[in-house]
């Protein structure tokens, strides 16, 4: 087993991976830019080391900076967490070179599987289901004009080299295409340095439903069962939650997405954890869409309804050891739900709202996990995603699930920024979501503006008010009668006897 792993990443989930090497008596290396110098995953660690200016790109993209930062702790593994180098074949080779181990994917499985349009000339090959779409990637605006006579209307421009939303354009006909094939190529390039743009069919109001999946370097893979992730702003998650609620409407479906998931993990030789996602329609057909080869934002529910730590997983695996269950030792128990706190404003389009966390607030009790890298005093910095924390709740079955969900959202507080904690509010309480009926276009179609919190200075002055009010006309002195008392004249009375 390794003896100190650098976290190649920053925030909740730097803090979510610490936790379990402190908890395995392995030492943990945190790494942070200028700006987070004070962050709580600094704080945490075993170990620290300065890596570079804020910009990303000089600090935590940067290879040799982190490969550095790994010499220089003495570190023998490194785990990248998700985003930033998490999925970059180039890093994971470059771990291997430097001999140092990569706790995740072999880079060739990565770059198969990072390279959309060979994932799905994979998974074709493996009896996958997917979506038609272009061969490859189209190089011009004309070239895919000519490829979308093949697919038809409407379709889905995606980055080849990337994912998390960026590079996408949803396509209604032809006079909309060369115009968002720009737009898309741009995004994709700035995101991911790379250009290539492929086209999809699109499916209208679909289900993005995700498979976990684990492998060893010993050819056993299971999986531990599925995620509903089709609550999404702008292509991106905020919500998910395991098992799916599918109900009974779409019967067979779970076993037919574990299948495919298991069958596309050993087509690709993959090991370690990762995620084959899927788009369902409402007549149960689902497609591939891609694979995260990473931990994913939502492992925790996974987490709580089979009592799995992912984490240790991963660095169990990365070792050269055995997964130690098959897949009829999975059991899944309850249902889970997670929320994700963005510093984000979601009555202003979840504009960014960055600051100084002025209070915090955090929920507790029964089923209630709260993964965080936030703290009362904190800056929350600018240069890098806005996620600042992740609400997980547990219930024996969805309604209590979700009972518990509203009332840890309640009792949640997070002053001097904008969060997306009001969203989480207003949704739990809708007929829809209660119900399970969710798709990846609800929140576009109603509930990108829930009601705007009160302003924090005035919701303080009238807590003020309520206060004074309460002392002036309702407090008892209890060594008088009992008769209502001013407490001002009360208190002046006391300093005339001092």
């Amino acid at each position: 087993m390794f003896r100190k792993i650098l976290i190649a990443n920053r925030g909740e989930i730097a803090v979510r991976i610490l936790r379990t090497c402190q908890a395995m008596r392995i030492a943990a290396v945190a790494v942070y830019s200028d700006v987070d110098r004070a962050a709580l995953h600094v704080r945490l660690a075993d170990q620290a080391v300065h890596i570079g200016a804020a910009p990303a790109a000089e600090s935590y993209l940067d290879i040799e900076r982190i490969l550095d930062a790994a010499r220089t702790a003495g570190a023998d593994a490194i785990h990248p967490g998700y985003g930033f180098l998490s999925e970059n074949p180039a890093f994971a080779e470059a771990c291997s070179r430097a001999g140092i181990t990569f706790i995740g994917p072999s880079a060739g499985a990565m770059a198969l599987l990072g390279s959309k349009t060979a994932a799905r000339r994979c998974m074709a090959e493996a009896g996958v289901p997917v979506l038609p779409g272009s061969p490859g990637a189209v190089r011009t605006a004309e070239e895919a004009l000519e490829v979308s006579g093949e697919i038809g209307f409407p379709l889905m421009l995606k980055a080849a080299g990337g994912g998390g939303g960026k590079g996408m354009r949803l396509v209604g006909s032809r006079d909309e295409l060369a115009s968002a094939f720009e737009q898309a190529r741009d995004e994709a390039r700035r995101a991911f340095g790379d250009p290539s743009i492929f086209l999809e069919k699109a499916l209208i109001a679909p289900r993005h439903i995700e498979l976990q999946v684990l492998a060893d370097e010993h050819g056993n893979v299971i999986h531990l069962g599925e995620r509903e992730c089709s609550l999404q702003r702008r292509h991106q998650k905020i919500l998910e939650e395991a098992p799916a609620p599918l109900g009974d409407q779409l019967p067979g479906l779970r076993e037919k997405i574990a299948a495919a998931g298991v069958r596309a993990a050993r087509s690709a030789g993959y090991t370690n954890a990762g995620t084959v996602e899927f788009l369902v329609d409402d007549a149960g057909g689902f497609y591939f869409l891609e694979v995260n080869t990473r931990l994913q934002v939502e492992h925790p529910v996974t987490e709580m309804v089979t009592g799995i730590d992912l984490v240790r997983e991963q660095i169990r695996v990365a070792a050269g050891e055995t997964l130690g269950r098959a897949q009829d030792q999975v059991q899944l128990r309850g249902h889970a739900i997670e929320c994700r706190i963005y510093a984000e404003d979601p009555a202003n389009n979840f504009m960014p709202s960055p600051g100084k966390i002025t209070a915090l607030r955090e929920p507790s009790g029964p089923g209630v996990r709260v993964d965080s890298g936030a703290y009362e005093g904190w800056e929350v910095p600018v240069e890098y995603d806005p996620l600042i924390a992740k609400l997980i709740v547990w219930g024996a079955d969805r309604p209590e699930a979700i009972a518990r969900m509203r009332v840890a959202l309640d009792e949640y507080h997070v002053g001097g920024i904008r969060t997306t904690l009001p969203l989480f509010r207003e949704l739990a309480g809708t007929a829809e979501f209660q119900a399970g009926r969710v798709d990846t276009g609800f929140l576009e179609r109603g509930w990108t503006n829930p009601a705007r919190p009160p302003d924090e200075a005035a919701e303080q002055a009238v807590v003020l008010a309520a206060g004074y009010h309460h002392m002036r006309e309702s407090s008892r002195d209890p060594a008088e009668t009992g008769a209502l008392v001013n407490l001002w004249k009360q208190e002046g009375r006391r300093s005339l006897l001092r």
